[in-house]
């Protein structure tokens, strides 16, 4: 077979009929390409992808760890004390650093990595044609020729020639700049029109707002006109957030401000007649000791790991900023049917000819049976209108009902599954009935016209169904099909109270109508729907809450987070649905139509929105309006949505979430998180994580900025003092370098705390510096500090060592401490032995690295040598101990005072 052209340029493509684009592309437009060719032309043209921009080379990262001003400042040292012929101190400072960044570089590639495996979680799919079927495939398995179908809310997967067109528009505004959707058609173009004006093409990247359409793919990857602009729709993920920016600000302000006390401490010394050598060093020491240079890195690593954790649970983080948001989050506005509810719809009852039915059974099973309103079973051969509304739901459907692995699944919207399993419990099977009654043409269904009508050729002429929203169909009725099989005088107000009673029970309303006043030739359009139709009947359906959504709205409320309904659906079946869902209190569901909120102003609004929980009939449009007025109300707002129209709201909110399963790819493009199976508890799940990264976050910041400034302030307190040096630059090297990988890090893998979902939501507006914070960094920096000076002066005159033990000794006491420390902060505000010592093994494996390692700093000759120390005595680990107690005593007693006993309501209030 000959392979498609692939050397025909893009610009030519519009020029050319239909039957030669088919012909140069080897393909079929009724059947597509067979799998078999699929994968020849897959080998040959590679995957439809964007080629991945060139990273940063891995030695290049490596050399950008040393980039950093202590790291010049340690280099520096290392150099100068060379020059000294300081053998073993310049080697040791030299190979810290190179620790350090040997370090940093796997923490840095491990953080990209995590973050970057996300991508392939959320695919991008596309529906094809291919042998005769239609599919949906990962758009990167797209090859050109494929036939591909677009529908409103698709993103185009590739460069394409349309051959069919159903009112399609397209926003092409990221390709072209034009601002608004352009009308796209079939249509052969002249030989000099600009990318702009190529309606009869669709671009990869660009995105469907409306319509329907089919069209071969002429391009993919690189090939397509977005592949020359790729930076235009790349998504990558940065590793930096306001936090992170603000830490890494923070810690180059403290840098600087140790380097200054590093130099006034190296003048007052020398000042004093102590050797300039010595105080160099003693400088070294104190900057190496107080400045927490690995806190950037390491809150990237606490982001990157709390990313990873929610996507265990389901919520995909495609902007990491929103990880923090998540925290802070005080409102959850979701969508009702598939994110709250089961999005498996059952009809139950049905009106039609004027009588109640009602419909056994429950979900895609179709098994069942119709009974009357008192619950006997009836004979559909004498209920023609019951079976005339049932085969309207059947024909003017689109979906499919497929059994895989013995259970029957939908395929497609599950309103139109409920309609086919309602047929299919009346003897209406979906293949059969399209056999019957096959499709000529339809409207598709779109939001704001709230129906769909199909065109279908029967043995007794043409018909017309039309299904949709109550109020939009009943007022294009002028008769209703009555019980004998005829037009009879149509009651509004009797199908009026028939929706609001099967409302009232948490029902969604589907209306049903059908016209012969049909065209006799051509396609069907609006003005063939809209008026003199028939009115066939009602289906009320019901999609039950999903039972963990209801545990989740739950633990919302628990945590102080507002959750609100936003809906198209009916004002009652919203509330019922809320009601069962236990969105608001004993008083009652508040609910405000899309109607009433038209009339409320921009002042009166936020207000508003603040207390009503549920808002029925909303256009998409509005959920923009709803979401500035919580914001102005002071709301951290999360917003979930699926649809084209939910992307302005999904930017405006703090957390944008999109659904995975029946999100669009615009939605998903606008959205800061993706869950992937479209379940509110997974919105729950992962503010929970966010909270818990956030909490683990403050546990290291808590941890490190009091041990690193206890550390310093033991140099800066010899000096100014004109005291014996308790500890040497090396050492205090060894510490920083060793304690940040068995114990810091570990903080990292905290579980969640028990009571985390029970505070209220973090105030984003809160400095990462609280008074709590400082008055504990205080405490413990002063417990460290008065420590060390105890244990050495007592090890030099009452123990009668030197000053390479009693110098071990502090640095025992430094690192003993630090552990004590560790274990303190696993909560911020609860006793330890409240949440359990054993719930982090990994804190107790790094504490027994740790004093491993300082056994081997303390006792093993090689060490002794590289860092001037001495072995110790039982006397000297006993008095090691008592401060080590004393330190976790102070703090767990600190917290008991500052929280009521370790019940604290929130982590370090201000």
């Amino acid at each position: 077979m000959m392979k498609p052209n692939s050397n025909l340029a893009s610009s030519d493509w519009h020029k050319l009929e239909t039957s030669e684009v088919t012909r140069l592309l080897r393909s079929d437009c009724k059947h597509g390409l067979t799998d078999e060719e699929v994968k020849k032309r897959q080998k040959k043209y590679g995957p439809n992808s964007i080629s991945a921009r060139a990273g940063t080379p891995g030695w290049k990262r490596f050399l950008q760890q040393f980039n950093q001003p202590l790291v010049y400042l340690l280099v520096g040292a290392s150099v100068i004390t060379a020059l000294l012929q300081e053998w073993v101190d310049s080697g040791v400072i030299f190979g810290v650093v190179l620790a350090n960044a040997i370090i940093g570089y796997i923490q840095e590639s491990k953080a990209e990595k995590a973050i970057d495996a996300l991508n392939s979680l959320v695919i991008t799919e596309a529906t094809v044609r291919r042998d005769g079927r239609k599919a949906r495939v990962p758009s990167s398995q797209l090859v050109p020729g494929d036939v591909v179908l677009l529908q409103s809310g698709d993103r185009t997967p590739a460069d394409l020639r349309l051959f069919e067109v159903n009112s399609l528009q397209v926003d092409e505004s990221a390709l072209t700049g034009e601002s608004v959707p352009v009308q796209k058609h079939a249509d052969v173009l002249g030989h000099d029109v600009v990318l702009a004006d190529r309606k009869n093409q669709a671009f990869a990247g660009t995105s469907v707002t409306y319509g329907t359409a089919q069209g071969l793919v002429s391009a993919i990857g690189d090939k397509t006109e977005t592949g020359r602009i790729a930076w235009l729709i790349s998504e990558t993920v940065e590793l930096s957030t306001p936090l992170t920016r603000k830490i890494s600000a923070f810690s180059q302000l403290l840098l600087w401000v140790i380097l200054g006390l590093s130099v006034v401490t190296f003048a007052v010394g020398v000042g004093r007649g102590e050797p300039p050598v010595e105080m160099f060093m003693a400088s070294v020491a104190l900057a190496v000791g107080a400045i927490p240079e690995g806190l950037p890195a390491a809150v990237t690593i606490v982001l990157a790991i709390g990313v990873s954790r929610m996507a265990k649970r389901r919520a995909i983080i495609r902007k990491l900023p929103a990880v923090e948001t998540l925290g802070s989050t005080t409102v959850v506005c979701s969508d009702k049917t598939g994110t709250l509810t089961e999005n498996q719809m059952t009809v139950q009852r049905v009106y039609a000819g004027g009588q109640d039915y009602q419909i056994t059974g429950v979900g895609y099973e179709p098994r069942g049976d119709v009974l009357d309103a008192v619950g006997s079973k009836i004979d559909l051969a004498v209920h023609p209108a019951l079976l005339e509304c049932l085969r309207a739901g059947v024909l003017c459907n689109d979906s499919q009902l497929v059994i895989e692995e013995g259970r029957h699944l939908m395929q497609g919207d599950p309103t139109e599954a409920a309609m086919l399993v309602a047929g299919a419990k009346a003897g209406l099977d979906h293949e059969t009935s399209m056999q019957d009654s096959p499709r000529h043409s339809m409207i598709p269904f779109e939001s704001q016209h709230m129906f769909r009508a199909t065109l279908h050729e029967h043995e007794s002429g043409r018909v017309i169904y039309k299904v949709g929203a109550v109020e939009r169909l009943l007022e294009r009725c002028s008769d209703m099909l009555g019980s004998e099989d005829k037009p009879v005088a149509l009651d509004k107000e009797a199908v009026r109270t028939a929706v609001e009673k099967m409302a009232s029970q948490g029902m969604r309303v589907l209306a049903f109508a059908r016209s012969h006043q049909v065209p006799l030739e051509g396609d069907l359009s609006h003005d063939h729907v809209k008026g003199g139709m028939t009115f066939l009947g009602l289906q009320g359906m019901i999609d039950p809450p999903r039972p963990e959504a209801i545990a989740a709205v739950a633990n919302c409320r628990r945590a102080g987070i507002l959750v609100k309904m936003i809906t198209g659906d009916h004002a009652l079946t919203a509330r019922a649905i809320a009601e069962k869902l236990g969105i608001a209190d004993g008083d009652g569901v508040q609910t405000m139509t899309g109607q009433e909120l038209e009339k409320i102003s921009d002042v009166d609004l936020p207000a508003i929105a603040h207390r009503v929980e549920v808002f029925a009939r909303v256009a998409p449009e509005q959920k923009l309006r709803l979401v500035r007025a919580l914001q102005s109300y002071g709301h951290v707002v999360a917003m979930t949505g699926d649809g084209v129209n939910d992307a302005p709201a999904l930017k405006q909110a703090d957390i944008g979430i999109a659904m995975g399963i029946t999100g669009t790819d615009v939605a998903k493009g606008a959205a800061d998180m993706v869950l992937i199976d479209d379940n509110f508890a997974t919105i729950q799940a992962a503010v929970e994580e966010g909270r818990g990264v956030f909490d683990n976050l403050r546990k290291f910041i808590v941890w490190t900025l009091p041990t690193n400034l206890g550390e310093g302030s033991i140099i800066l307190v010899s000096i100014f003092f004109g005291l014996t040096l308790p500890v040497l630059p090396v050492q205090l090297l060894w510490v920083n370098m060793t304690t940040a990988v068995f114990l810091g890090l570990m903080l990292v893998f905290e579980p969640n705390e028990p009571d985390l979902m029970q505070r209220s939501p973090r105030d984003p507006k809160r400095p990462l510096l609280t008074f709590p914070l400082f008055m504990r960094t205080g405490l413990i920096s002063l417990i460290m500090i008065c420590g060390a000076f105890w244990l050495f002066f007592n090890e030099m005159n009452t123990g009668g060592q030197t000053e390479a033990a009693a110098r071990t000794a502090v640095i025992n006491v430094i690192v003993m401490v630090e552990i004590a420390y560790l274990f303190s902060c696993r909560s911020l505000n609860h006793s330890l032995f409240s949440i359990g010592l054993w719930t982090n093994r990994l804190a107790i494996l790094g504490a027994l690295g740790m004093v491993g390692a300082q056994l081997l700093f303390t006792y093993a000759p090689v060490m002794n040598k590289l860092f001037h120390t001495q072995p110790l005595g039982g006397g000297s680990w006993v008095k090691i101990l008592i401060v080590t107690l004393l330190s976790f005593a102070a703090v767990e007693f600190e917290k008991w005072v500052r929280f009521g006993g370790g019940r604290g309501k929130d982590t370090l209030p201000e």
